[in-house]
């Protein structure tokens, strides 16, 4: 198995979850300004989207996007408990998180990474970060992780997401519960692993 990754991008999501499954897999490094890999291999021609992540299965077959993929590994160590079981009411939680994560904080995220954009939209962007996660610190209360005293999949997204804050002038003091979450994350061996391996640790 291949998990095609950029350092610090949303891919930490899923190679946080490979760390935590246990699964035997090989990391590759992509740079997404030139489209390349290490050994000049046009990326585009691994993944037309030109984006990470991407899974590479030992059968050669291949799978996108992040919410997908952690879902995916997850169901392959069901014995982890890194995802709810299919069917079940906390399996579709899972879900709403990971669909929460990707299109109310990483999507609002992106354009605060591009030089380009206007400093009045930045600014809205980041309300609404506030806002959102003005949410995520209530559902926190009372919990270590997402779905409660156990790690699983959503966390490692919340994670890589919420740990762009300070680049990009997120101001995250005033939730307590989101930064008390972070702190117990990164103290997770395979968060440690997966930073280490990403060259994201000092």
């Amino acid at each position: 198995m291949k998990l095609y990754y950029a350092p610090g991008a949303c891919s930490l999501s899923p190679h946080i979850v490979l760390r935590e499954s246990g699964i035997d897999f090989t990391p590759i490094r992509t740079d997404l300004k030139s489209h390349k890999l290490q050994d000049g291999t046009d990326y585009y021609t691994i993944n037309p989207k030109g984006y990470v992540p991407l899974l590479e299965l030992d059968s050669g077959e291949r799978l996108s996007e992040g919410p997908a993929i952690v879902q995916y590994l997850a169901d392959q160590v069901p014995e982890k408990n890194l995802v709810p079981k299919a069917g079940t009411m906390e399996r579709y939680r899972a879900m709403e998180w990971l669909n929460f994560i990707t299109a109310e904080l990483h999507k609002t995220y992106s354009p605060l990474f591009n030089p380009a954009v206007p400093e009045e939209y930045k600014t809205m962007a980041k309300a609404k970060l506030a806002d959102r996660y003005k949410l995520v610190d209530h559902e926190l209360e009372g919990k270590d992780y997402l779905m409660g005293a156990e790690f699983s999949v959503p966390d490692a997204y919340l994670y890589v997401v919420t740990n762009w804050a300070k680049s990009v002038g997120v101001d995250l003091s005033a939730f307590k519960n989101v930064l008390s979450f972070m702190k117990r994350m990164t103290a997770r061996p395979a968060v440690q692993e997966a930073l280490k391996a990403e060259g994201l640790t000092q």
